[in-house]
């Protein structure tokens, strides 16, 4: 079995990012970016798949953790019989190579250590050539080079296709080991100096964090989670990854394994607003940017997601040759749900690019034009079935959810237009698709008999992503029907009070759920995010706000969240840290501290 996901650390530099697990093993690491291909993948194998271990030789040695301030800098501390000492892992933000740097310092007595080394690029399948090139150690194959040095140099030899060290520790002594990674038909690149590196690193944490504007309750969580935002950005583009892994488990044991290394439509609104509303401008620009040059192009071809510079192909295929997290099959990298028709991100995006004009965001001269594009396409197909914001595998269904950001998509059109009349703009016609979007909504997707919303058109189920439509405003939160949807979900939906997207129980007869696939999942954190979001707007505050302590208990003690958590197990589950989590409960604070209002 694998360490529980929630034991990893992230470190990362802004291109990609590694997975650092309490026994001093980085078990995740793609390289030169978040959606290369992995040099460690233990974390979806074994051992043998590749990673890289720096702690005491001693196994029985105790360990605590910490990052340094507010910074992506991981600090373990490891207490032996003989001594103390630190392991301080982080990756500098890159000038063109990426290095990860493992800095070792005796603070007791003496303290015996132990590295291995197993690299294995394309996911663990290959065994790279390891030599010896001056004081470094030299891994090559294919196109991928890694260059290990360390500083004073510690002496390392081969055992079982790895590359390992057996050093000593005392006192005030300091060990420095850097691995670099640059494509391996180009010149060795230059070296960094590791101690001016950590300095220089901690530096720009401590400085991006600082000009957080945020003074309300849980400060420390919503910094965290804005740096975790931060980390899963991939600095060349403003792109911002859902995770930085890929197939972590739904279900232990279970199928809905998914690659998460790439950019969702459907997160731009909500991450947008959370960096806005923190201050973070320079990053809601790149992140909008990054918007408008991957949606640009036919709207018939608009994508629910797209690659780190807005790529388009994103073919998905099995890894065979890894056994996946605690047996989790299958392995899987790209994602073919990026064929899928989800009408919602029309929605999504729309709401973006007006939120972003109404916070004071430099204008782009196309993007009117992308959103008039973008809405003529959704006025001749909102009444299409999709699949839906939560990409399921079975039929295209009329989901309630995407009617709703269809909605949203003229409203904030028709917003926008009345705000900016110099503006070109087909009014009437954009007023006259909202109200009947509303009215077959509230005709087709409402059950009076139970007074709820529900998840598509005719159906029973029930789906936590109606706890929005108070957020966006298709009604107010104190609307009766609104409150009997919130009521319902915390019905129908909850699992010791943690919500779960939609029902994955099965119809007579039928194998697979609404969602076409077997199995089970676990509550969704960004779900119960949602309700504490509409107990709050329902004038439920104070279930809200003990909605939203619960869950800040849930992260790990580094305050990072999952995509779910396993109410019976008290583990985290699904890939990890993930994106879209942060974001709801940096939305939700905001809320809570009624500085975020509903739209």
């Amino acid at each position: 079995m694998h360490p529980p996901i929630e034991d990893y650390a992230l470190i990362g530099d802004l291109q990609t990012a590694g997975l650092v697990g309490r026994d001093g093993s980085i078990d995740w690491l793609c390289l030169p970016r978040f959606d290369s291909a992995a040099c460690f993948a233990a974390l979806l194998g074994n051992r043998d798949n590749g990673h890289w271990r720096l702690a005491p030789a001693d196994h029985r040695a105790r360990s605590e953790r910490s990052y340094r301030g507010d910074s992506l800098v991981l600090d373990t501390v490891w207490t032996t019989d003989t001594g103390r000492v630190r392991v301080t892992d982080f990756m500098p933000q890159r000038d063109r190579a990426p290095d990860v740097v493992r800095l070792v310092e005796g603070l007791e007595g003496s303290v015996e250590m132990r590295g291995v080394l197993r690299l294995r690029f394309d996911y663990g399948r290959v065994v790279p050539w390891v030599r010896h090139v001056g004081d470094c150690r030299v891994a090559v194959a294919g196109p991928d080079s890694v260059w290990l040095h360390s500083t004073p140099e510690v002496t390392t030899y081969g055992q079982g296709f790895s590359t390992r060290s057996d050093f000593t520790v005392e006192a005030g002594e300091q060990v420095a080991f850097v691995l670099t990674w640059h494509p391996s038909h180009e010149p060795r690149p230059a070296r960094i100096d590791p101690y001016e590196a950590l300095q220089c690193t901690l530096e720009d944490w401590e400085e991006w964090a600082a000009r957080c504007t945020y003074e309300g309750p849980h400060r420390d969580a919503v910094v965290r989670s804005l740096i975790t935002l931060k980390a899963l950005t991939y600095a060349p583009t403003g792109g911002i990854v859902a995770a930085p892994t890929t197939s972590l488990p739904e279900e232990i044991g279970g199928v809905r394994n998914w690659d998460y290394r790439y950019c969702w439509l459907r997160d731009a609104t909500l991450t947008l607003n959370a960096l806005l509303s923190a201050g973070y401008t320079e990053e809601a620009v790149a992140w909008r940017d990054w918007l408008l040059r991957a949606v640009a192009g036919s709207p018939a071809d608009l994508q629910i997601m797209y690659g780190l510079s807005g790529e388009r192909r994103l073919p998905e295929a099995e890894l065979p040759w890894l056994e996946g997290y605690s047996g989790s099959l299958p392995v899987r990298i790209g994602n073919a749900a990026v064929e899928q028709l989800q009408l919602d991100v029309y929605g999504e995006v729309l709401d973006s690019l007006h939120l972003a004009r109404a916070a004071g965001m430099p204008n782009k001269p196309h993007a009117w034009n992308i959103q008039r594009a973008l809405l003529a396409f959704l006025r001749k197909n909102w009444q299409e079935p999709d699949e839906g914001l939560w990409e399921v595998r079975g039929p295209r269904r009329h989901f309630v959810h995407s009617k709703v950001m269809a909605w949203v998509a003229a409203d904030r059109a028709i917003r926008t237009a009345e705000a900016h009349p110099e503006l070109k703009a087909d009014l009437d016609a954009w007023r006259a698709m909202r109200d009947e979007v509303h009215r077959e909504v509230c005709e087709k997707g409402y059950d009076p008999e139970r007074g709820t919303f529900t998840q598509y058109y005719g159906s029973e189920e029930l789906d936590a992503a109606t706890l929005l439509i108070p957020r966006v405003g298709f009604l107010p939160g104190d609307d009766p029907r609104v409150i009997g949807t919130v009521d319902a979900v915390r019905r129908e939906l909850t699992h010791n009070g943690l919500v779960r997207r939609y029902s994955t129980s099965r119809a007579d007869g039928d194998e697979h759920a609404t969602d076409g696939l077997p199995g089970e999942e676990g509550t969704f954190l960004v779900c119960s995010f949602w309700l504490a979001d509409a107990l709050h707007l329902t004038g439920r505050q104070k279930e809200a706000r003990e909605l939203f302590d619960r869950l800040l208990e849930l992260r790990t003690d580094l305050g990072l969240l999952a995509e779910e958590y396993d109410p019976a197990t008290g583990c985290q589950l699904g890939n990890y840290p993930q994106a879209f989590s942060h974001v709801g409960l940096i939305g939700t604070a905001f809320t809570l501290a009624g500085m975020l209002k509903a739209d």
